[in-house]
């Protein structure tokens, strides 16, 4: 739930009431009408192979033991297809192509929606600032995690004929998975 007290439009002190089956935050001014629809936000996700196998990677925010795919959100009037692109570039280094479109994801600790995408990565792997680490994982190998970006992995593993497991998360991201959402996109 969101924690906007002002409306950004009048400044009138925001409230919370249940319009078209939601609570939401409202402006009580009647010559303003503000509502804060907090609409999911849509993030592309990408499923990468470089030299064969799969990148997963672990933000610098996340804890040890905890990674993930190529995250992000898209920029005013970009497609997903150019924004998983972008983004694998920029936190990779790596020139990549889609493969395929993997399916669409609701992720609803952060109010967000996951466009995942298979894509092929070429170059060497330099990461950006926002990445700690990374780790290739044979396809054969890999496992996926109970959420969000975790089950685009369990779908196109399955669909490439594979039967993955669950990854049973160390306690130290269990505990860090229960904590309250950062406004950033690093907990997908």
């Amino acid at each position: 739930m969101d924690n906007r007290r002002y409306c950004p439009v009048c400044a009138s002190p925001l409230e919370r009431r249940v319009l078209a089956d939601h609570e939401r935050a409202l402006c009580p001014d009647p010559d303003c009408g503000y509502v804060f629809w907090d609409n999911p936000i849509p993030v592309v996700a990408g499923i990468v192979e470089h030299e064969g196998a799969l990148v997963f990677a672990r933000n610098a925010l996340w804890p040890a033991g905890m990674y993930g795919l190529v995250t992000g959100f898209l920029e005013p009037r970009e497609a997903p297809e150019d924004a998983v692109v972008r983004e694998v570039a920029e936190e990779l280094s790596l020139d990549a192509r889609i493969e395929s479109f993997v399916g669409v994801y609701g992720f609803a600790r952060k109010n967000q929606l996951l466009l995942a995408y298979h894509l092929v990565g070429e170059g060497e792997i330099q990461l950006n600032e926002e990445l700690a680490e990374y780790r290739h994982v044979a396809r054969a190998e890999a496992e996926y995690w109970p959420g969000g970006t975790g089950l685009a992995v369990r779908d196109w593993l399955r669909g490439q004929g594979y039967d993955p497991q669950p990854r049973e998360l160390p306690d130290a991201v269990q505990a860090w998975m229960q904590q309250p959402p950062t406004t950033d996109a690093s907990g997908n």
